[in-house]
């Protein structure tokens, strides 16, 4: 199989700095801040010359990573930040955490808003969707103690 692993998703961003002091306030870690620029760039992902700002946040157990963007060149086209949870394409991030209510408590301090409520799934987790950062969908899933 060739297939290895998943290194990161990316959320593109307008405020980089906002961005990741709510990730960090989440638990991430800033694993390192660069700017990416010039035509070699811009064959990857199609935009031709670019300039964007890049921050990689890394996960506590350094498995997972997020890859925060704020493009400066091209400008920005298109903003699903607002998009319903059932829209198409990028939907969420989901997180594992401890102690999902002081999360919330924490998070909401840096401008996060639950989407629904907070439930419970079986005796298994304890759930929720909050809009982070600029919009950005995020999933908070506690394992509750006792599940499979």
């Amino acid at each position: 199989m060739a297939l290895k692993r998943m290194d990161n998703v990316g959320i593109v961003v307008e405020d980089l700095t906002a961005a990741i002091e709510f990730f960090r306030e989440l638990g991430l870690d800033l694993e390192g801040r660069a700017t990416i620029e010039g035509e070699w760039a811009g064959r990857v992902t199609g935009l031709g010359d670019q300039h964007v700002e890049i921050a990689m946040m890394r996960t506590p157990d350094g498995h997972s990573r997020l890859e925060l963007s704020r493009f400066l060149k091209p400008p920005v086209i298109a903003d699903h930040r607002n998009a319903p949870v059932n829209a198409l394409g990028y939907l969420r991030v989901m997180f594992a955490v401890s102690d999902i209510d002081g999360t919330l408590e924490r998070l909401r301090k840096r401008g996060a808003e639950l989407v629904g409520e907070v439930v419970r799934y079986k005796d298994a987790y304890r759930l929720c969707y909050i809009r982070g950062p600029e919009g950005v969908l995020i999933g908070l899933a506690e394992e509750l103690s006792g599940a499979q």
